[in-house]
């Protein structure tokens, strides 16, 4: 598992140098509060590759994730770009989603998300060659088909995979040899983390995406960021 492991983190820093810094590639990565966004930000600094830092403020963030990102920005040396829709747009999807309408339906849901991410998301890649994401295989079925490059077709640049093939437990090491610091939800039972109404800690035995947008389907249980296919 050792070899594996280092062969992986090598293969990832290879990435990064030959394909982004190599092609002189302008990128930014997406920094959603969670363990391997950390990761890629200290891969992509080992890699010595030129990059900007994003978040997308959704107004429903956990008041740790928001913490979170001021822990991060310190400890990296940062600065982490925060994007949002419009006032005008969220008060307009509050007036209609209501308090549990993503709740009653899943059509709902998704507007909420498309209003609060996908809209954020557009003008947070907006000039970019490419962007860095954290999503691995293992985290859902959803997931299965990630590669460690691909090609964006919803906004039409490259995206980049960096733990794509990275274990539940291999993320962990990479923290923990590193010392990176967590988002503190991690330690409340949280292993997934999004925004407060759909995010929930998990119990014992649950997968780890068992915690978002529990009410759903599996196959349902993406907000539009990271689509293979439309479900």
């Amino acid at each position: 598992m050792s070899l594996a492991y280092e062969t992986k983190i090598a293969e990832s820093i290879h990435l990064l140098q030959e394909l982004i810094g190599g092609k002189s590639l302008k990128v930014t990565l997406a920094f959603s509060h969670q363990n391997e966004d950390a990761i890629n930000i200290a891969l992509a600094q080992k890699a010595g590759i030129d990059f900007d830092v994003f978040t997308l403020e959704t107004h429903k963030l956990f008041d740790e994730s928001i913490a979170y990102e001021k822990e991060v920005e310190a400890f990296f040396g940062i600065t982490i770009k925060r994007f949002s829709a419009n006032d005008e747009a969220i008060k307009a999807l509050e007036d209609k989603v209501g308090e549990y309408g993503i709740f009653d339906d899943i059509k709902l849901r998704k507007e909420c998300c498309h209003v609060r991410k996908l809209i954020p998301l557009a003008q947070a890649l907006d000039g970019y060659d490419g962007w860095i994401s954290g999503i691995r295989i293992a985290q859902s079925v959803t997931r299965s088909e990630t590669k460690l490059v691909e090609f964006d077709g919803k906004f039409e640049l490259l995206k980049f995979n960096p733990l794509a093939h990275f274990s539940d437990e291999e993320v962990e090491r990479y923290m923990r040899e590193s010392a990176i610091p967590s988002n503190a939800l991690y330690a409340k039972g949280f292993k997934s983390i999004g925004c407060k109404p759909c995010t929930r800690a998990i119990k014992e035995g649950e997968d780890i995406r068992a915690g978002r947008w529990w009410w759903e389907n599996p196959e349902h249980k993406e907000c539009g960021l990271h689509l293979h296919k439309e479900k």
